[in-house]
């Protein structure tokens, strides 16, 4: 894996995010189907940018939890929009890891019971080149 140094700005650059606009009332986190499965909440992604605390972000599972339905970016009264700073992770360490960064092949290796499926087919749909 290609390494790299990892910045806030890169990730706000990605996501289009206004992380200065939340004001941490976790109506996002509250409506989030993964919230369960998450070490780190919706809400809490803009406070680690804030924080510039990207490594710990990026290397939590919430990373890979977050099943993309933008129930987050609906019920934020501030339009901060935490699944974009997600996404914008993720994409961020895909970039990272070039072009074998998901195969059919990996699919066993990533299952287990607490995983939603929906989340493994929209890492699927989107990765898989």
């Amino acid at each position: 894996m290609k390494t790299a140094m990892r910045t806030d700005k890169e990730i706000l650059e990605i996501s289009g995010a206004d992380i200065e606009k939340c004001m941490q009332c976790g109506r996002c986190s509250a409506s989030c189907p993964s919230y369960q499965e998450m070490d780190l909440r919706p809400h809490q992604f803009a406070t680690y940018l804030m924080d510039k605390n990207v490594e710990a972000m990026v290397n939590s599972k919430s990373l890979w939890r977050c099943v993309s339905c933008f129930c987050c970016v609906e019920r934020c009264p501030r339009d901060v929009k935490p699944a974009r700073l997600i996404e914008a992770a993720r994409l961020m360490v895909i970039r990272e890891q070039g072009e074998e960064y998901f195969s059919a092949d990996s699919v066993p290796d990533m299952l287990d019971d607490d995983m939603p499926q929906q989340l493994l087919v929209s890492v699927f749909r989107k990765y898989r080149k």
